[in-house]
């Protein structure tokens, strides 16, 4: 357990033998590289807000999310979903992956899959790595996505209408249903089609892993 292993470290360090920490998130290296990756997001996400001259509350109007919950997203106090995110893409007319990150001017050839960025959302268990991402010299992207079993991720509208995906199931079994039609996907399958309107993703007793390419 999380809290176990907190405690832990919190009393070697500060009853059993103090050490030279300035904080005790850095006697734990991947729970200080998670709340890094929250910072960053939180940045990036009031960036394209106010770049935009969009307030907290107009961006809630066009979202659909709480101003109370858009402040604490800003402010790295807690990690939007991936439902969240889909929501606010949509009201700011942007694709998710440029959502997440932003645009790359120019395009190195070899993306080194340490070098990919990883996003998570504990709460729907699904992994997000963005393994071609999005350049302004590129029309297409691509991201590979895994979600854990006996999950439902719902989306209620594309960010932007028409954009054309392509997702190819490499793993377990996805059900995925774009513009009220359902599909039963397996490994090796693929389901091309451009969003118009909601889509969900649910897998069963397996996970599912899949890649996506965007154009």
């Amino acid at each position: 357990m999380l809290r176990d292993h907190v405690y832990y470290h919190f009393h070697r360090v500060c009853i059993d033998q103090p050490l030279p920490y300035d904080h005790i998130w850095d006697l734990i290296p991947d729970m200080k590289d998670v709340s890094q990756s929250h910072r960053v997001l939180a940045d990036h996400l009031k960036s394209v807000r106010t770049s935009r001259s969009i307030s907290l509350q107009d961006l809630s109007a066009k979202s659909g999310v709480s101003r109370a919950t858009l402040s604490r997203i800003e402010n790295a106090e807690v990690s939007p979903t991936a439902e969240t995110l889909g929501r606010l893409a949509s009201a700011f007319f942007l694709p998710l992956s440029q959502l997440l990150a932003p645009l790359e001017p120019g395009f190195p050839p070899a993306v080194r899959r340490e070098e990919q960025s990883l996003w998570t959302d504990p709460s729907n268990g699904f992994t997000r790595r963005a393994v071609s991402p999005p350049s302004g010299q590129l029309k297409l992207e691509m991201i590979e996505g895994e979600i854990e079993p006996h999950r439902r991720i719902t989306y209620d509208r594309p960010s932007i209408s028409g954009h054309e995906h392509h997702l190819l199931l490499l793993a377990g079994a996805l059900a995925l249903t774009v513009d009220g039609v359902r599909h039963e996907l397996r490994p090796g399958d693929c389901l091309r089609y451009r969003l118009q309107g909601a889509s969900i993703f649910e897998t069963s007793d397996r996970a599912a892993r899949y890649i996506i390419a965007m154009a």
